[in-house]
């Protein structure tokens, strides 16, 4: 007879267990501790960054990107990528112009731009399910097709828009900004569809694994389709914010915006391979984490050309930061099997 195999010790593997939980704690929190000293470098540099008045408008600043980046989660959530953001919150303040200012109520103009960035997410969601063509390729020739379209346009001229468009970004409900009136419905809205219905579930599972959730009988098509025109629908609205605070269409209008929203996503938890992430708090701690640090860096007194730097950088390091987290979290995860005793 062969001699048994001696089994490992149980205290080994408790060990082991404890220590994936808490490098699964530090990995996650990442971005907070990031916050945190961003918070701390900031505030003894210059007292003024912790002031009310600049904590409030960190925010307000950062309700268009955090709007743009949850709709850009859902589609990360399913290892795609949706570059045209920026070039449809152009397209949208081009046509939201020139309708306002040919006599259209403001709520009409506002429905009909919302439709055509759903409509937009549908364009490109045609091209990755029906004809398979990389989502990278796709959304990087709609951005070139809806920034050429809003050029035109616009003639390449800025447009200034009437006072009634800057209530969207300078207004308030009830004493309430109108960029945090947003923020409060799109956020907990999408967070709810991602964490507490059946959709939100598929999402995960497609971005997890697609080729299993299609033998799980999941729609994955369906799946795609839906995570693309909410990313439309979402540019839209942030755009609309942020043409609210500016108040003009400049021909640069949502320039750079769909790199932004990737970075504020990638930061705030969700991975660029799918299947992980989260919209509160994760693009609302992104957004306020990258919005701090345009505010620091202007109470400072910092260069201004050093900012297209320091977003260089951070998306730089969000990324390396992803990468580095899923693959220590599949280390980490990692089941050793063992021989059974003979």
């Amino acid at each position: 007879m062969s001699a048994s195999r001696p089994t490992l010790p149980a205290a080994p593997r408790a060990r082991t267990s404890r220590g994936i939980r808490w490098a699964r704690a530090l990995l996650a929190g990442a971005p907070y501790l990031a916050l945190a000293l961003l918070f701390a470098v900031f505030g003894a540099a210059a007292p003024a960054f912790f002031t009310a008045s600049n904590l409030k408008h960190i925010l307000i600043q950062s309700a268009p990107v955090a709007i743009v980046a949850t709709g850009m989660t859902f589609v990360l959530l399913t290892a795609g990528i949706d570059l045209s953001v920026g070039a449809v919150m152009f397209l949208a303040a081009a046509i939201l112009a020139k309708l306002v200012l040919a006599g259209v109520p403001i709520a009409a103009a506002l429905g009909a731009v919302v439709a055509i960035g759903v409509l937009y997410g549908a364009l490109n969601a045609f091209f990755v399910v029906r004809l398979g063509v990389a989502p990278f390729i796709v959304t990087l020739a709609t951005w070139h097709f809806g920034r050429g379209l809003g050029l035109w346009i616009t003639q390449t001229r800025a447009i200034n828009l009437p006072e009634s468009i800057l209530d969207l970004g300078t207004g308030s409900v009830l004493g309430v900004p109108v960029p945090l009136v947003a923020l409060g419905i799109v956020l907990p809205a999408a967070h709810l569809v991602l964490t507490r219905t059946p959709f939100g579930r598929q999402v995960l599972a497609v971005g997890h694994d697609r080729e299993a959730a299609r033998r799980a009988g999941i729609r994955t098509g369906r799946i795609l389709v839906a995570v693309y025109m909410i990313s439309g629908a979402c540019a839209v609205l942030g755009g609309m914010v942020a043409l609210g605070q500016l108040g003009s269409v400049s021909p640069t209008f949502g320039e750079k915006r769909e790199l932004e929203a990737i970075a504020v996503a990638v930061i705030g938890g969700t991975s660029l391979f799918g299947g992980r992430g989260n919209v509160l708090p994760g693009a609302l701690l992104g957004a306020v984490l990258m919005g701090s640090i345009y505010s620091g860096l202007v109470i400072i007194g910092a260069d201004p050309y050093v900012f297209p730097l320091v977003t260089a950088g951070i998306i730089l390091i969000a990324v390396l930061v992803d990468s580095l987290r899923a693959h220590h979290l599949r280390r980490l995860g990692r089941r050793k099997i063992r021989p059974e005793a003979t």
